[in-house]
């Protein structure tokens, strides 16, 4: 065997899951070799660089061996060496640290401190020891010289 699809060695060396993962991320312009974009059909052989891009790191593989069929971990090492350079760690390294501070909308569920952390806002907001409150009666007392405000909701089914 001189040549196996670059989709069946990722996959069979473990670098990805399932083959058709490893098959969209060669679709998506995720893996390259020498360099070259490489499409999931292309041909690998022994010798060759093969970057892997997972963001925000990208991975680089030297090719010693080759199979299409999918193999344990200890084996993995007979058939690749690990080149990726320690800087692309120390990018992975950072992310860890920095923890999920800037998670965006939609992205898993709240830890339990920020359900924690929600909670807490909402009590005082209601209970009106919350600084929005201080700052909406400031505003108010500035348009129409007194900050009294008439929140009660049972004033508003009265007539």
């Amino acid at each position: 065997m001189e040549e196996v699809r670059i989709d069946k060695w990722l996959w069979a060396v473990r670098i990805f899951k399932t083959r058709s993962i490893a098959t969209q991320a060669c679709k998506m312009g995720r893996v390259t070799i020498g360099g070259q974009l490489a499409k999931p059909g292309r041909n690998v052989k022994i010798g060759d660089v093969v970057a892997v891009r997972k963001p925000p790191v990208t991975y680089s593989f030297e090719v010693l061996g080759l199979s299409t069929n999918r193999m344990g971990a200890k084996l993995v090492p007979d058939y690749m060496r690990n080149v990726t350079p320690a800087s692309e760690y120390e990018i992975l390294e950072m992310n860890k640290i920095s923890g999920f501070v800037d998670r965006a909308k939609g992205l898993g569920r709240p830890t339990k401190r920020d359900r924690r952390e929600l909670e807490q806002f909402g009590q005082n907001f209601l209970s009106g020891e919350s600084q929005f409150n201080y700052l909406a009666a400031e505003d108010a007392k500035e348009l129409t010289g007194t900050t009294d405000f008439d929140w009660d909701e049972d004033d508003l089914f009265d007539e």
